[in-house]
C-alpha cells in the first residue's frame, strides 16, 4: 500500500485518537516525500467531511509559504546577484524571470490544467492590470478584508462557488517599486507591507472528503513546482544563464534546482499545513 492510500485509509477512521495519528502520519508525508500519483475514488470510502473554508486556510499558509520563498530567496536575492525579474518576463528578448504575483498566476494556470476544481486569483482594487481589478460584490468583500485585515469567506452565488479572500502583503521592496513605478498603476505611493490586495480561492463545495483535501494541498504544490520550473526553463536560453543545482542567488549568479526549491519550501510550509490540520481535528 502506498503512503497516499495508507494515510486515507486511516483518514476514513472517525475516532480521535486516529486522527491524531493520521495527522502524524500526514508529517511524514509532507515533510519526506513528494506527491506520488493521486489515489482512484476507490482506494479510500470515507463518510467524514472537512469545510472547505478550513482547506482554504491550509491554502492560504502553503501560499504564503511559497510567495516568501520565492520573494525573499529568488527575487530579492537575484536582483542583487545580477539576475532580472519583468512582467514581460516570457518574452524572448527579457532575460528576466515573473515576478511573485506572476508566479503566483503560472501556479494558477498549472492548477487549471488539472482536474482538481480549485480557483485561485490574485485581486486587488489598485491593479496594474484590470483584469486583476474586484468589482461588485468581489470588491464589496474585499473592502471588508482591507478593513478588518482578516480574511473573508463567501458563497458566489453568480459563479456558484464557495470563496475565500486573504491579505495580499508588499512582503519585499520589489513589489513596492515595480507598483510604484509602473507606467499604468493607478497608485504609486505603495510602502512595505501595505495591503496590496487579496488572494482568492475558491472551490464548488462547501466540504470535502479528507481525500479531497490531500489533493488540493498536492494540486497547489505541484502548481508551485510547475511555475518554478518554468522560470528554470526560461533561464536556460538567457545569454548568461545562471548556475542551476544546490546553490541559491545569496550565494551569486545561481538558482536552485526545482528539487532543491520545492525541498526548502515544503520544510518551510509543511508545519504550518500539520499545525492547521491538527486545528481542524481538535475542532471535529
Amino acid at each position: 500500500m502506498s503512503m497516499r492510500s495508507a494515510l486515507m485509509a486511516i483518514f476514513a477512521s472517525r475516532g480521535t485518537v486516529i486522527w491524531v495519528a493520521a495527522c502524524m502520519v500526514l508529517g511524514v508525508y509532507l515533510f519526506a516525500t513528494r506527491p506520488p500519483e493521486l489515489p482512484s475514488a476507490s482506494d479510500v470510502v470515507s463518510d467524514r467531511k472537512i469545510p472547505i473554508d478550513r482547506v482554504f486556510r491550509i491554502l492560504a499558509a502553503e501560499n504564503d509559504a511559497a510567495r516568501g520563498l520565492y520573494s525573499a530567496e529568488i527575487v530579492t536575492a537575484g536582483q542583487k546577484a545580477g539576475l532580472a525579474f519583468d512582467e514581460n518576463w516570457r518574452e524572448r528578448t527579457h532575460d528576466a524571470g515573473p515576478l511573485p504575483a506572476l508566479f503566483l498566476r503560472e501556479a494558477a494556470t498549472a492548477i487549471r490544467q488539472t482536474p482538481v476544481p480549485l480557483g485561485l486569483f490574485l485581486g486587488s482594487d489598485f491593479p496594474i492590470s484590470q483584469s486583476n481589478l474586484f468589482k461588485g460584490e468581489q470588491d464589496e468583500h474585499f473592502q471588508n478584508v482591507r478593513r478588518n485585515a482578516e480574511p473573508e469567506f463567501f458563497y458566489a452565488a453568480d459563479v456558484k462557488l464557495y470563496t475565500a479572500m486573504f491579505p495580499d502583503y508588499a512582503v519585499g521592496a520589489g513589489c513596492v517599486s515595480c507598483h510604484n513605478e509602473h507606467a499604468q498603476s493607478p497608485k504609486k505611493d505603495w510602502i512595505l507591507r501595505d495591503m496590496m490586495g487579496a488572494t482568492t480561492w475558491s472551490y464548488p463545495t462547501e466540504s470535502v472528503t479528507p481525500e479531497e483535501a490531500v489533493q488540493v494541498v498536492s494540486v497547489l504544490r505541484s502548481g508551485f513546482a510547475k511555475a518554478y520550473t518554468a522560470y528554470l526553463t526560461k533561464s536556460a536560453a538567457f545569454a548568461y544563464p545562471p548556475e542551476v543545482g544546490e546553490r541559491w542567488p545569496k550565494e551569486g549568479y545561481f538558482l536552485p534546482s526545482a528539487d532543491v526549491f520545492m525541498r526548502e519550501f515544503e520544510q518551510r510550509a509543511s508545519p504550518g499545513t500539520v499545525r492547521l490540520l491538527l486545528q481542524v481535528m481538535s475542532a471535529d
